[in-house]
């Protein structure tokens, strides 16, 4: 299956070869743009499975374009670029690109460049999922530790009986123990 790609580039010539060079490696290039610019509408419109940047120095604008791309669309961002200072690197990194080459772009490099950064991608993807399951775990726990502790105080119970009662109203009510939580502190807040 061939990977549908976006190709930013700055310099019309080189872009070409770019292209070329993609083409030749199996790649669909879908769209070639010479600016980030609207690059998120543009991968929302064109759906490709990674973006190629392929540019001198990539300015504030470019990395938050890319940011954007990376985080709110999801899509893997290469960029090839000649600034090999460690502060626009660490930018690049901070906004989403899963890797930057410096030195720019050549034929040879193009496919195992691109299979590492969609393996490095899809991998941060993953780890991101489960930060967002872990955060979303917690936040549920805090909840039912929140609404025993309204059960403690209100029915004169411990944690253990206060939890066995959750419970209950949870299987009889066909709910998740969270949904019995919000329900007693939404009751608590009610009622004062």
């Amino acid at each position: 299956m061939s990977l549908r790609v976006i190709l930013v580039d700055d310099e019309p010539l080189r872009a070409k070869l770019v292209k070329e060079a993609l083409e030749a490696n199996g790649f669909v290039v879908v769209a070639a743009f010479g600016t980030g610019a609207g690059l998120s509408r543009q991968v929302q419109d064109l759906a490709p499975d990674v973006i190629i940047v392929d540019i001198d120095s990539p300015d504030r604008d470019t990395l938050e374009d890319m940011r954007k791309v990376t985080f709110e669309q999801r899509r893997p961002v290469v960029m090839f670029a000649q600034d090999g200072d460690a502060d626009v690197i660490r930018a690049a990194i901070d906004a989403g690109v899963s890797a930057y080459v410096v030195d720019g772009l050549k034929p040879e490099r193009v496919k195992p460049v691109i299979d590492v950064a969609i393996a490095r991608f899809a991998q941060y993807q993953d780890m991101r999922v489960e930060l967002d399951k872990a955060r979303s775990t917690l936040a549920e726990r805090k909840l039912v530790e929140k609404a025993k502790g309204i059960l403690m105080k209100r029915r004169s119970c411990d944690e253990n009986e206060a939890y066995q009662l959750m419970r209950k109203m949870a299987m009889d009510q066909k709910l998740r123990m969270v949904d019995i939580a919000n329900r007693i502190i939404d009751a608590a807040l009610l009622l004062g």
